[in-house]
């Protein structure tokens, strides 16, 4: 598609958009693959370069178009550097780390209620430290968590940094939680600069942080430890934003009031106030779907709920897609059109300055973005409100692209918005989806006549759009997923029109009248009943290893290939290109070699030992919140991109920063033996029974010896310290050892080295015990097992400091060289190598956080 139809200057006759368009996007990908940033002054100047390139294809005419083309290239790349060295120009100081700020700034967004406290975004207008002035980033990411106590004292949650008192109300007190959009308010916080966990395959929190403009993490403190928390002003008059957020919470509040009453999640600051009987959390289970389909809060649908929709492949549905933005524009053009012509009766008729169907059509987009807006702006919404108003400028001047001119103009638009949405896996589905979709409607014919006819017309051409959907999106699904819904074509058949054309309708109708809800919910109880039952059976979904990006490329290319329109012997050879993605396996270690993964799970123990056939899981991780651990949130998402079970898994004591995930390991795998220190009155005891760990025990895998060195039979006690009680595991295949140790101390360690020979106890890699306590780690043991490397597992500028100077300070003394999570996170180690890989050097990105390595 060129500008000569548009009637252009001459020199733009020879430009074409879709070229033009994905040389841009070139750029932007390009420039998001940088490990380090330029300077400000490079990025500035390669984009003066690219102007002055594009001005001298201007003046010759008979340049060829190449040069425009690489112009944007370089532009879009210099463009999205700049951005990104401003963003980074915001970061917080790292002196003011851990240290009491007075903040005065706005809400802005949606906060997010919870039973252990509420998270929202904060716009900061002043900071000062000690009655000085400071200077902090733009926007904050802050947590007011709840008060809870442990043994007398209090604590915070798992994974959470210390807890404010100012949210110690009682369950029938007003909610003090409740902040809303727009308000001003000043906090005490402390803050720290964004840092998330890096392990392969999970979820960047922290290029989620950077997209967000959330240049610091932290907390709210009150009571004792700071004053407290003051509501100073309301949210202003002209605040658009904040008055579109507030809009969209007083919905959210009146669907559930009207649907589940009494079941408002964020009232008096619980997730899960007491509920009515009746079946209550079913049906704020289902307000929850309600609330993502009017006003796109994904957070509100059930994590269960999520499970489902994504084993049917239904997920795209259940939040604002690009089929509700585009059936909304048609509906709100067909109304803005009819009341337009209405006013010929007028004194004054609108039609006579502007035809009612160039109205419509402008009306329609409009209101469609207002409702983008309403529903959080999202990837699938920008390029909706994109191609939408592309469409309305062509057809207002007469025009006509091919869809890929317009595929291609609205992703250049979308990233040209937010050039980190080219990362996201919503990006690449949604307009890979829409690409597929656009081609297919073109081999559509007229139907035969009879209502009977068409509406079987209309089934057969919505079954072959979704079987080239799945055969296109299936190795790009396996290559970001790890899976692909294979009763997904059943389940959407049924999903799509009574989301589509039932419960969207009803629900957005459901603002004016508020009943259509409750009518909307029954709809949503009937399709969650059969969607459960779909995804209850065991081939419900197929999957595997996720493969490396070559195999994923070149899947979605024979997958494209196969959808497009043809002979099928130019097609078939599609087939053959997703075999690499569809079949991939993981690399294993050979046999008699083993590799060790250190996750990065916080301040927790979870670590990961393979061998040529089998895996051992060496604890679960800890607690991050009242629905998520680690065993959800990095341990199973591992274990699904490397396509395997493990065989056993040992928990090395009952400490909840080493068994809170294991829950969720259980579900999934309902065969997976256990071996650990737990009580044999511990609650875990009734999921699964443990076998205990003791010293003696031991056994082979592919010539790879596991043998435990502590504790003794005899060590098991009821009053005994549950650190104490550790298991030690010692994985060795003769040239390569590793000690797994918990969190044993320094009296284990003696005892371990008065009864153990010398020779088991030398290692390659020792995992430092309670993660780097000083209690832990004593120098004749580091001098006993001298290893090369030494694991220490932690969080980010834990509250209990770990790892302890002492401990850093003897590692040195003995030689090894230590790594720790938070600057490496995740590590591979490889018996064959005797080498760490680590997640942070590998595929170092330059929003990711670099820990400085302490002296």
């Amino acid at each position: 598609m060129s500008f000569r139809s548009l009637g252009w200057p001459q020199a733009w006759r020879r430009f074409s958009v879709t070229p033009a368009a994905l040389c841009w996007l070139a750029g932007v990908a390009v420039q998001l693959q940088q490990a380090r940033l330029w300077t400000g002054v490079s990025y500035a100047s390669s984009a003066g370069a690219a102007l002055l390139l594009a001005l001298l294809w201007l003046r010759r005419r008979r340049l060829p178009a190449l040069w425009l083309y690489l112009a944007l290239a370089v532009l879009g790349w210099s463009l999205t550097g700049l951005r990104a060295v401003q963003v980074a120009s915001q970061a917080l100081d790292r002196d003011l780390q851990g240290r009491d700020l007075v903040v005065v700034g706005r809400v802005v967004g949606l906060p997010q209620w919870g039973e252990d406290g509420t998270r929202l975004a904060l716009q900061v207008e002043s900071a000062l430290q000690e009655g000085t002035a400071v200077q902090l980033p733009p926007r904050l990411a802050l947590g007011w968590y709840r008060l809870r106590s442990w043994r007398g004292r209090e604590v915070q949650p798992e994974g959470a940094a210390p807890v404010s008192e100012e949210l110690a109300s009682a369950p029938s007190e007003p909610c003090r939680m409740c902040v809303m959009p727009g308000e001003q308010w000043r906090m005490t916080v402390r803050l720290k600069q964004p840092h998330g966990n890096r392990n392969p395959w999970a979820f960047d929190s922290e290029l989620w942080m950077w997209d967000q403009g959330l240049g610091a993490t932290g907390y709210v403190r009150g009571g004792r430890s700071g004053a407290p928390a003051e509501r100073l002003a309301d949210a202003r008059p002209l605040d658009a934003a904040a008055w579109i957020d507030r809009a969209r919470v007083a919905v959210r509040t009146r669907i559930y009031q009207v649907v589940a009453p009494g079941v408002v999640p964020w009232e008096q600051g619980r997730a899960a106030a007491a509920p009515p009987a009746g079946g209550g959390a079913g049906r704020a289970r289902v307000a929850g779907v309600l609330a993502a389909l009017v006003m796109g809060d994904q957070s509100a649908i059930d994590r269960d709920d999520w499970d489902i929709f994504r084993i049917t492949g239904v997920a795209h549905l259940m939040s604002i897609s690009g089929l509700h933005i585009t059936m909304f524009a048609w509906l709100a053009s067909g109304l803005v059109g009819w009341g337009w012509r209405r006013t010929a009766r007028w004194k004054w008729p609108l039609c006579l300055a502007i035809p009612a169907p160039r109205a419509a059509l402008w009306g329609g987009v409009l209101l469609a973005w207002l409702y983008a807006l309403f529903s959080g702006w999202g990837v699938p919404a920008q390029r909706t409100v994109c191609m939408l108003v592309v469409l309305a400028v062509l057809r207002s001047g007469g025009r006509q692209w091919p869809w890929p001119a317009l595929w291609a103009v609205a992703a250049a638009a979308v990233v040209a918005w937010d050039p980190w949405a080219l990362l996201q896996a919503g990006f690449w589905l949604s307009f890979v989806a829409v690409g597929i979709l656009f081609a297919a409607g073109q081999e559509q014919t007229a139907p035969a006549d009879g209502w009977r006819a068409r509406i079987m017309h209309t089934l057969a051409g919505f079954g072959r759009e979704q079987m080239l959907v799945l055969a296109a999106l299936t190795p790009l699904t396996l290559m970001i997923f790890g899976q692909v819904s294979l009763v997904g074509t059943l389940a959407n058949l049924v999903a799509v029109p009574v989301v589509t054309l039932l419960v969207t309708p009803l629900a957005m109708l459901g603002a004016l009248c508020s009943p259509l809800w409750l009518a909307a919910a029954w709809c949503v109880q009937q399709l969650m009943a059969l969607l459960g039952w779909l995804a209850s059976w065991p081939w419900a979904q197929y999957q595997a290893a996720q493969a490396p990006w070559w195999a994923g490329v070149l899947g979605v290319a024979g997958g494209v290939l196969l959808c497009m329109r043809g002979p099928w012997p130019l097609r078939w050879p599609g087939a053959l290109m997703m075999v690499p993605v569809l079949a991939w396996q993981a690399p294993r270690p050979d046999a008699g070699e083993f590799e060790v993964l250190m996750t990065d799970i916080g301040q927790g123990s979870a670590l990961v030992v393979r061998t040529a056939r089998h895996t051992l899981l060496y604890d679960a991780g800890p607690r991050y919140g009242a629905h998520s651990n680690a065993g959800d949130r990095v341990l199973l998402p591992l274990f699904r991109a490397l396509d395997e079970t493990p065989d056993v898994a040992v928990l090395s004591h009952s400490d909840t920063d080493h068994i809170a995930g294991i829950e969720p390991l259980l579900q999934a795998y309902p065969h997976l033996p256990l071996l650990g220190s737990i009580a044999p009155d511990h609650p875990l005891q009734q999921l699964r029974a443990v076998e205990p760990c003791s010293v003696g025990q031991d056994w082979q895998w592919e010539g790879v010896d596991f043998r435990f060195l502590h504790p003794l039979e005899t060590d098991y006690v009821p009053q005994a310290k549950t650190n104490a009680m550790s298991c030690v595991l010692r994985v060795s295949n003769g040239r390569r050892t590793v000690l797994l140790t918990g969190d044993a101390e320094a009296p284990q360690e003696a005892a371990m080295l008065a009864r153990t020979p010398p020779e088991w106890l030398r290692a390659d890699v020792l995992v430092a015990g309670h993660h780097g306590s000083k209690t832990s780690s004593s120098q004749p043991w580091l001098q006993a097992v001298a290893p090369h490397w030494t694991l220490i597992q932690h969080g980010y500028r834990n509250t209990y400091h770990h790892p302890h100077p002492q401990v850093l300070a003897r590692l040195h003394s003995v030689g090894t060289i230590v790594v720790q999570t938070d600057q490496c996170g995740a590590g591979w180690w490889s018996s064959a190598t005797n080498a760490i890989r680590c997640e942070r050097e590998v595929h170092r990105h330059y929003w990711q956080h670099e820990v400085p390595t302490p002296p």
